[in-house]
């Protein structure tokens, strides 16, 4: 579906007065979206796992922002985060991720990519959102395409590692996670929101961390050749968290594939339009983090 005209971080409405907390925000999409909006008058927390790369993005940052230290691969981080999180939060920016790393694990086990950028997002929601005074936006991808659902018995690939297949059953996790976020919201009577967004094909420093080297310089080849800017790839995300979208909306841009292009509403996969999957994600992520969705019915 493509846009009528051109959508821009100048038509982000008047943030001041707006507290919006952004994991993974010391570089690429994470620190363009807090660029963005600190332009537009909001508070930016910069949640991030390396606090001196954190200190240095932040002074790009216009207006007022603070830094954070959030490991998304700790549960135990994710707690310290959210314990010392005390002031309302307009909006939650599930931005951070990792992306065809080596085989690896989280501090608490979990398949680095699958903990990372689903688990720890997760924790993390549930955890803040009675702070939560707007919307949660969840940055998933076009990947979430290449799996045809979650591997309920497996979901952290022991045995037979695939760091693409890893990759694509974290970005449908992410949407999963989105669809019954905002069911379990919509029950609750919550006026707070949940969206999605994915960048498209966007240069950034996250295809640098495939372990595998041929592929990075793919990778790096295409984001010299096809990619667009990590300031464009930042709209969708800017367009999700803003704009007055109903809930468990997906924005993506609207060229070809999706690749490229001013932020629309896209489609998903069969897998990520899954209530039951959904669910059974939910009911999972909730055991392996310890974690719960914190809002009593007609909240």
């Amino acid at each position: 579906m493509g846009s009528m005209t051109r959508w821009s971080s100048e038509q982000l409405p008047d943030l001041a007065g707006k507290t919006v907390v952004i994991t993974g925000a010391n570089s690429g999409l994470g620190l363009e979206t807090a660029q963005a909006l600190g332009r537009a008058g909001a508070h930016v927390v910069l949640a991030v796992r390396d606090v001196a790369k954190g200190d240095r993005a932040a002074g790009s940052v216009p207006g007022s922002a603070e830094v954070r230290r959030l490991d998304l691969g700790s549960l135990a981080s994710v707690r310290e985060f959210s314990e010392t999180s005390n002031d309302e939060i307009s909006v939650l920016i599930n931005n951070a991720g990792v992306m065809f790393p080596p085989e690896g694990t989280t501090q608490d086990g979990f398949e680095l990519q699958f903990g990372t950028n689903h688990l720890g997002h997760f924790a993390l929601t549930n955890l803040l959102l009675p702070q939560i005074t707007d919307r949660v936006v969840t940055v998933s991808s076009a990947m979430h395409r290449s799996v045809k659902g979650i591997r309920w018995e497996d979901p952290n690939f022991t045995g037979a590692y695939d760091p693409q297949k890893a990759y694509g059953q974290s970005k449908l996790a992410n949407l999963l996670f989105t669809l019954e976020l905002q069911r379990r919201l919509a029950e609750a009577g919550s006026t707070v929101r949940a969206t999605a967004a994915h960048p498209g094909y966007s240069a950034t420093n996250l295809q640098s961390h495939a372990g595998n080297a041929l592929l990075r310089r793919l990778m790096s080849l295409s984001n010299l050749v096809v990619a667009q800017s990590a300031q464009a790839g930042a709209l969708p995300t800017l367009y999700a968290a803003t704009q007055d979208l109903p809930g468990a909306s997906y924005v993506g841009p609207d060229g070809p594939f999706e690749l490229r292009g001013s932020p629309t509403l896209v489609g998903r996969s069969q897998a990520a339009s899954d209530p039951e999957a959904a669910r059974r994600l939910w009911t999972l992520s909730e055991h392996l983090t310890g974690t719960t969705f914190p809002l009593p019915a007609g909240s």
